[in-house]
């Protein structure tokens, strides 16, 4: 069956990520730690199905190169000069403490210098999935907090970048082999100019080349074409520049994804490629865990809690006294620090070449990943830990200055409860207001409350999934309520709180999907308003008003509200 152990590998992989990732979503867990877990299963160190050790790492390796273009694609110079100020040197500084503390973890044990300086980085970078997909759960990417964090992990991503290239050319020194200075300088020069030489090229020929592309095969109309022309870029990038310029296949994929950032189709070079980027994502994460070893829990439980701790504790106090140190407030270092208490892919990826260029050995590529793991497990819980304590503050802040904010009026009723107040609520609110409806704001955001407040409107600060910041907005006295937060998830729960609430309540909510239409209704609401329908239908009217068409047959009602 030796001639079928690819596709055993690729269904192994997907089904067993696939039944763990939704056990780790079930539990309130990352479903990367679901992942990593089905890789252990698949993995020699366990009993039943054991992977083609030799494929998996070619596996990986197409994953690395997908997750290294994904996050390219996303790096945009502008933020993160934005946030240059503080993110450069904070996330720099960061770096040097965690690499110290692995590096000193590292002397204990009897490793090499060289060991604990791979071990040391591998534990000093957060995961780039982790971070966002927190970020995102909690509307903040695009808030001061989130672009700080975002920009802190585009440096923490760059120097790691660094690292790899720099890295098989340092070898033999971090080895701790006897060798000619000269031809260690030597080597370590050929290897910058290769990268100089590959990044001069990117930048002069590539930054037209590939948007011109792009914008070519996008002419055509084809999405087949879009879609292969965006993935042979990727991949074509990551193995030219490997071939022909010796630099790794992780910072071709990286500028790659750069130099498509460039287009003005780069939004839809992300969506079209997200599912086979997010499957090999998968891939990798599996073939990360088939090398762990889980005895190692059981063998040195000691040190798999050292390295938990310098992840956990360590990393998040240097960051969160980096952020104090300049001048930002506590709430801003709470997150900071929660969102880069954790590490993945990138240390996965540098422990991975540590070993195989038997720098790092194989007992700490085993406490990367154990602490990989323990981190990730935790990193939600330390989330809602801080996004409790934002709302009791939220709280007492609004107890104590509230003269300076509209309040809810004691004696409301018959109002409209809106839930967010970004593009879409903000432009609801104004729409409501200028028909004089009553309403009480509910949102996260400190920015978008104080915008509220500005325009006069009472409005509460926190998540409404919590039923005593729900509560604060008098639901059982509403007539209606509103959500136009995009996290059908999210707005399930509030629609069912308000539904136990005022089972009278009228309320509409935002959708874009039938099943997140499906969802929302099973959850409580009255209607649910897609926007690409609603879209549809308005540019379908201004057809049927042209007066070669007037007088035709009227349109159906709109289908959005269902």
């Amino acid at each position: 069956m030796h001639h079928t152990s690819l596709i055993a590998i690729l269904v192994a992989g997907f089904v067993l990520a696939f039944i763990f990732g939704m056990i780790a979503q079930r539990l309130r867990l990352s479903p990367l730690v679901g992942y990593l877990i089905a890789g252990v299963i698949a993995g020699p160190f366990t009993p039943g199905f054991v992977g083609d050790q030799t494929l998996a790492p070619q596996l990986a390796e197409i994953g690395v190169i997908l997750l290294m273009f994904g996050v390219g694609l996303h790096f945009s110079l502008g933020d993160l000069l934005e946030v240059k100020a503080i993110a450069l040197p904070g996330a720099i500084l960061q770096i040097a403490v965690a690499t110290a503390l692995g590096w000193g973890m590292a002397y204990y044990l009897g490793w090499s210098h060289g060991a604990g300086l791979v071990f040391g980085l591998a534990l000093s970078v957060a995961s780039t999935v982790v971070l966002l997909r927190a970020l995102e759960e909690r509307r903040l990417v695009e808030t001061a907090k989130g672009r700080i964090a975002v920009g802190w992990l585009i440096v923490e991503d760059l120097a790691m970048v660094l690292a790899l290239v720099l890295l098989p050319a340092l070898a033999g020194l971090l080895k701790g082999e006897a060798g000619d200075a000269s031809q260690i300088w030597s080597q370590l020069f050929v290897t910058l100019a290769k990268v100089g030489a590959f990044v001069a090229f990117m930048l002069i020929v590539g930054r037209r080349v590939i948007p011109w592309i792009l914008e070519r095969v996008a002419g055509t109309g084809s999405r087949e074409l879009f879609t292969l022309c965006v993935l042979a870029i990727a991949l074509g990038v990551a193995f030219g520049s490997a071939e022909l310029f010796g630099v790794s296949f992780a910072l071709g994929a990286f500028f790659a994804g750069m130099m498509l950032n460039e287009s003005e189709f780069s939004h839809q070079a992300a969506n079209e490629t997200l599912p086979l980027r997010e499957a090999f994502a998968v891939l990798f994460f599996v073939s990360v865990g088939m090398l762990f070893d889980p005895q190692i829990l059981l063998k040195e439980p000691l040190e798999v809690l050292a390295v938990f701790a310098i992840i956990v504790i360590g990393k998040s106090l240097a960051a969160y006294a980096l952020v104090r140190a300049f001048g930002k407030p506590n709430s801003t270092a709470l997150m900071i620090s929660a969102s880069l208490a954790q590490i993945g892919e990138f240390s996965f990826i540098l422990a991975g070449l540590g070993m195989d260029l038997e720098i790092l050995p194989k007992e700490g590529h085993d406490l990367i990943l154990a602490g990989a793991l323990l981190s990730i497990v935790v990193n939600p819980l330390l989330f809602a830990w801080l996004d409790r304590k934002n709302a009791r503050e939220a709280a007492a802040l609004q107890e104590t200055r509230g003269e300076d904010a509209p309040q809810v009026p004691a004696d409301i009723d018959k109002h409209v409860i809106l839930v967010g107040y970004g593009r879409v609520g903000s432009e609801l609110a104004r729409l409501l207001g200028e028909h004089k409806v009553p309403m009480v704001v509910i949102d996260g955001e400190e920015s978008l409350i104080a915008k509220a407040r500005a325009a006069g409107l009472p409005a509460i600060l926190g998540n409404a999934v919590n039923e005593r910041v729900l509560r604060e907005a008098v639901p059982e006295r509403a007539t209606t309520a509103m959500l136009a937060i995009p996290q059908a998830l999210e707005a399930g729960e509030i629609i069912a709180k308000l539904r136990e609430i005022n089972p009278g309540l009228s309320i509409v909510a935002r959708a874009h999907s039938d099943n997140e239409v499906k969802h929302l209704i099973e959850h409580g609401a009255d209607g649910a308003v897609m926007a690409e329908r609603e879209l549809a239908h308005s540019l379908a009217e201004m057809v049927m008003a042209a007066p070669v068409y007037r007088g035709e047959r009227q349109l159906p009602p709109s289908t959005a509200l269902v």
